[in-house]
């Protein structure tokens, strides 16, 4: 850092006296040598003030705690370092450590995953974390690492559910015509579609102005999320038809797992687990408070009957009927009680 920072001609003339280049090397090795923590570097793409970002921040304190101050944690939030693909790119090369994305991003690098998205598939939250604490959701983890992606853990991130700007959602027929804008994922894509809207795939960042200039008519996700986005300034209407209980997953490039020691792989283990745990409590506090504030800020909450939409995409489930593994997970889904 420091010969980055000064002018190189000059640097190279410095060089030229020996005690210069001397004192130089000696003070960088004197700063590797102080140097006792590892940092560990986190990027994500949610507000400081999410539960994830919080979770996370607990996460730093306790890793610090449990390695006697040898393991640290740096956190960027708010898309500091890209957007949740990029995030996953840079894990994949080794220029990150670790990051949060959702599943639904997250099944265009691990495919299997896609199946966490398919729409009504969990029949409530206590079912959704059953699966994804248990032997299902750890197989789906594990699958990561092919692709260079050491899965960690679940954070919630709620039900799904359609916001829109100039029309209220009442049944899936008021979806006809509207773009609505959905992650980079093809069962994502398939979902709207069937319902009877047109999925436009735009970056979280965009989304925002992408409302605004009416490239979108509206979009789909939980209420913190749509709260903490402020999205809900251009969106008046708020459809809790909860079509996908789709989780955030946490990951650790194995570019990092791999250098991690056994003792180190411990210390961050524990600090994941006791994150989630944390992580999960201030979800259901964020769900209400949410829903609260915008209802405040005059968006019209509506809560219609599910069946409705539910029944209109069952035929996306027989698109899995072919492909023997996949089917055979998302039946192990639905029978886990």
């Amino acid at each position: 850092m420091y010969i980055a920072n000064r002018n190189f001609k000059e640097d190279l003339m410095r060089f030229r006296t020996l005690p210069y280049f001397l004192l130089l090397i000696t003070g960088l090795f004197s700063c590797n040598q102080l140097e006792k923590t590892k940092t560990i570097k986190l990027a994500h793409g949610l507000d400081v003030n999410h539960s994830v970002h919080k979770a996370m921040v607990k996460m730093g304190e306790d890793l610090k705690e449990l390695s006697g101050g040898k393991l640290g944690l740096e956190i960027y939030p708010s898309q500091q370092l890209g957007t949740e693909r990029q995030c996953l790119e840079l894990l994949q090369i080794g220029s990150l450590d670790m990051t949060k994305v959702s599943v639904g991003v997250l099944e265009n690098f691990a495919p299997k995953m896609k199946v966490l998205g398919l729409p009504f598939l969990f029949r409530d939250r206590a079912h959704a974390f059953k699966v994804l604490d248990g032997p299902v959701g750890q197989q789906l983890l594990e699958d990561g690492e092919k692709y260079w992606l050491k899965g960690l853990g679940y954070y919630d991130a709620g039900s799904r559910s359609f916001y829109t700007k100039d029309r209220p959602i009442n049944s899936p027929e008021d979806l006809d015509g509207l773009k609505i804008r959905v992650m980079e994922s093809v069962t994502a894509i398939d979902m709207v579609s069937g319902l009877g809207g047109s999925p436009t795939p735009i970056s979280w960042g965009e989304l925002y102005t992408s409302l605004q200039q009416g490239v979108v008519d509206g979009a789909e996700n939980n209420p913190p999320s749509f709260y903490l986005s402020r999205h809900y300034e251009v969106c008046k209407y708020y459809t809790l038809d909860e079509h996908t209980v789709l989780p955030d997953v946490l990951l650790a490039g194995t570019h990092l797992w791999k250098r991690l020691s056994t003792e180190e792989k411990e210390w961050l283990t524990q600090a994941v687990e006791k994150s989630i745990i944390y992580q999960r409590k201030l979800w259901l506090q964020s769900e209400e408070e949410a829903l609260n504030a915008v209802q405040q800020a005059g968006v019209e909450i509506i809560r219609p009957d599910k069946s409705l939409f539910s029944e209109k995409v069952k035929g996306i489930y027989q698109q899995y009927e072919t492909n023997e593994e996949l089917y055979t997970l998302i039946r192990k889904i639905q029978e886990t009680q």
